[in-house]
C-alpha cells in the first residue's frame, strides 16, 4: 500500500489475511470494487471460510457473472458447487 495505494492493492492485502478472515472481510467490504470479479471471488472464499455459506454462494455467483474468462468462470463454478 505504501508503494502503490489502490483499491485492488487493498484487496490483495486482505487476501493475505494478516488478521484472519473476519478482519479481511471487514477490509474488503468498503473497497468499492463491485464490478471487479476477483473482489467477489475473494469475498466468496472468505465467507466460505467463516461458515457464511449462503453469502458465499451469492458472492461466487456475482464473480461468475462478472468474468468473461472461461477458465476463471469454470474454476469459480467448481468452487461455488463445493458449498452445497
Amino acid at each position: 500500500m505504501a508503494l502503490a495505494p489502490s483499491r485492488v492493492v487493498a484487496l490483495s492485502r486482505a487476501v493475505a489475511e494478516l488478521e484472519g478472515p473476519e478482519a479481511a472481510l471487514d477490509a474488503v467490504y468498503d473497497l468499492g470494487l463491485d464490478t471487479y470479479h476477483l473482489f467477489h471471488a475473494v469475498r466468496a472464499d472468505l465467507l466460505r471460510r467463516v461458515g457464511r455459506t449462503a453469502e458465499a454462494e451469492a458472492a461466487y455467483a456475482a464473480a461468475i457473472e462478472r468474468t468473461a474468462n472461461e477458465a476463471e468462470r469454470a474454476c469459480l463454478e467448481r468452487s461455488g458447487r463445493g458449498l452445497r
